[in-house]
């Protein structure tokens, strides 16, 4: 089985203070993997290591077998991988057409090109079209931050607390979409807090607590290291 994105020992913080301390697991390509664990585990800092955001104080990183540490995010982006950030990135005061226009350079698409991937994606953001993207509910401006990673059609896509602070029955429609973007082949790496909503779609998953990984496994084979986490995790 081919990876898509590896770890190995992979060392990385800020400044002095180092929060990963020698991670390393493996992602197959074209499956869905979560990383779990409490908040201040040290998810977010591996995606920002693995999107080049972040270079690793020791270790290795590869994605798609190519060693990449030090590589720019641009450079990373061009290589076929999207992250969506915690915060999802999007800018509030443009309408999503704006939104959308922006993205066209960095997808190398024409606007039209752009619109009808995204509009198709999410009929919704179609309707929403010409409102300020600040303006809208969590769930739409989660899915305008959506396309502008899809528009592209990675490979590899990077998500990260795509559920925060959205309803759950927003986030049942945004991890369904996870799950169809797997079946789509997509290789599909996400970070989530609520373990069990990532459960349901992922066919890997790895457990992190205080900067290392506690577990790794198909879902059904970790869930006593799951509750160990949370229930004994730092928050």
């Amino acid at each position: 089985m081919t990876q898509a994105i590896e770890l190995i020992d992979v060392h990385a913080g800020y400044g002095r203070i180092e929060v990963l301390h020698g991670v390393t697991f493996a992602v197959p390509t074209g499956c869905v993997f979560a990383l779990l664990g409490p908040n201040g585990g040290g998810k977010s800092t591996t995606l920002q290591v693995i999107s080049g955001m972040i270079r690793p104080t020791a270790g290795c990183v590869h994605v798609a077998g190519t060693h990449v540490n030090g590589a720019k995010p641009d450079a990373l982006a061009r290589a076929g991988l999207s992250r969506i950030p915690e915060g999802r990135g999007i800018f509030p005061n443009l309408t999503v057409e704006d939104n959308l226009r922006i993205w066209t350079y960095a997808a190398g698409l024409s606007a039209r090109e752009v619109q009808d991937r995204a509009f198709t994606r999410f009929p919704r953001l179609g309707e929403r079209r010409k409102q300020r993207a600040g303006t809208m509910s969590g769930g739409e401006q989660q899915m305008l931050a959506m396309s502008r990673a899809l528009v592209a059609e990675p490979a590899i896509l990077l998500l990260d607390e795509i559920s925060m602070g959205l309803a759950p029955i927003i986030v049942g429609q945004l991890y369904d979409l996870v799950q169809q973007l797997g079946e789509e082949g997509i290789t599909i790496l996400l970070v989530e807090q609520f373990a069990n909503t990532a459960l349901k779609v992922a066919d890997f998953a790895a457990v992190m607590t205080q900067g290392r990984i506690v577990a790794v496994g198909q879902p059904q084979d970790i869930e006593e290291h799951v509750s160990a986490a949370y229930l004994g995790g730092a928050a």
